[in-house]
């Protein structure tokens, strides 16, 4: 693990947690003009566990190695390979899963800072009214 890059390291470990057979998780790295492509092979067992229902936990890790982008300066992106020796599973159904996905999480991303928004807005109203409230109290 000492040889890989922080970013390897990054996905390796969260990885390595979720998993039944950590042992069997690799993380590949390529870098080409598009950025840097992680590809991640775990146990078929565990291939589940790493996608999550409705490719959450995927689309989880995504997030976070796209943070670690902005941190970086890089464009992140996590390939899992599917080794199961099945056939894999149809690329489109993949990108419209990814595709739903990234609009819930976009969507409760922007509620939860619409509401963090409207908080600040109404706390620094209260606070303002009793900063000023507080000034009438004065007597210049």
């Amino acid at each position: 693990m000492s040889n890989n890059s922080i970013d390897q390291q990054f996905i390796e470990y969260i990885v390595k947690t979720l998993v039944s057979n950590p042992d069997k998780v690799e993380v590949q790295r390529d870098i080409d003009e598009k950025g840097v492509l992680l590809s991640l092979t775990v146990d078929p067992e565990d291939l589940g566990r790493v996608i999550g229902r409705r490719g959450v936990t995927a689309q989880s890790l995504r997030t976070l190695l796209r943070a670690l982008g902005t941190k970086n300066d890089a464009r992140y992106n996590l390939k899992i390979v599917n080794n199961d020796g099945g056939a894999p599973a149809p690329r489109d159904r993949d990108e419209d899963i990814t595709e739903d996905v990234t609009e819930e999480v976009e969507e409760a991303v922007e509620e939860v800072t619409d509401e963090a928004v409207e908080n600040e807005d109404s706390d620094l109203a209260e606070k303002t009214r009793k900063e000023l409230a507080d000034l009438d109290d004065l007597d210049i």
